[in-house]
């Protein structure tokens, strides 16, 4: 059956529907021979040959789901051109391709999920699902009343308001404090924008769950395989 090529790559596990939009319009895939840049483009994964980079994709494909726990001083990414540690080679023995379900920055820490089901992927990561992701959060500094008290009414950031779902303060000393975040979106270094604009630059960075899934005793730089109850309560949002 006829599909759109970006669905036909996400079901093969090459990649999310939206990074496979991506690698389309860069031309990096070719049906039959015919590289393609459309995003419309259909074909049929039993009886047209596709190739990304060259490399024929096969629509046989087991599908794994992937926690890490991702330490500080890794990217988020299968490769980085500037040579930095990337989380792919804390998977040791995982011969599938599998890519991250969003991101967490270099100096960022904790729950990555990772996996080949491109749809499962998309749906976590699509705004309108409201994935829940929950951090604990290192800052500098106290906070404050007033600081308690702005973040009620919402942080202007540079690209618009920003108001955590969840804020509550977990812990604290003269000089720094952590606290529990519990965001639904997805933009850029958010929350390290966040505490900077409320004048408590981020020490540390721990995201500790998505969902319903907790990072639990998982140790840094470990992984393990989702259990077929946490996929499927991923897969309910």
């Amino acid at each position: 059956m006829r599909e759109r090529l970006q669905k036909v790559l996400s079901a093969a596990g090459v990649t999310s529907r939206r990074t496979a939009e991506k690698m389309i319009l860069e031309g990096r895939i070719s049906v039959n021979g015919e590289v393609v840049r459309e995003l419309g483009t259909k074909a049929d994964p039993e009886l047209d040959e596709i190739r990304v980079d060259g490399s024929l994709i096969s629509t046989e494909v087991s599908r794994v789901y992937v926690m890490l726990y991702k330490p500080r001083g890794y990217v988020t990414t299968l490769k980085d051109p500037e040579g930095r540690p990337i989380v792919r080679d804390l998977l040791g023995d995982i011969v599938e391709r599998i890519f991250p379900v969003g991101r967490l920055d270099y100096d960022s820490e904790g729950l990555l999920l990772l996996t080949n089901d491109g749809d499962f992927a998309q749906r976590l990561q699509h705004p309108k699902f409201k994935m829940p992701k929950r951090y604990l959060v290192k800052v500098r500094g106290g906070i404050t009343a007033k600081d308690v008290a702005a973040v009620e009414k919402g942080v202007k950031l540079e690209d618009g308001m920003f108001k955590p779902v969840e804020f509550k303060v977990e812990d604290r000393n003269p000089r720094s404090t952590w606290v529990y975040v519990t965001i639904h979106e997805g933009r850029n270094r958010v929350i390290r924008r966040f505490f900077e604009e409320l004048g408590h630059p981020v020490a540390r960075l721990v995201r500790v769950g998505i969902g319903e899934i907790d990072l639990g005793d998982l140790k840094e730089g470990s992984y393990r395989h989702l259990k077929k109850w946490e996929i499927k309560k991923l897969g309910q949002y």
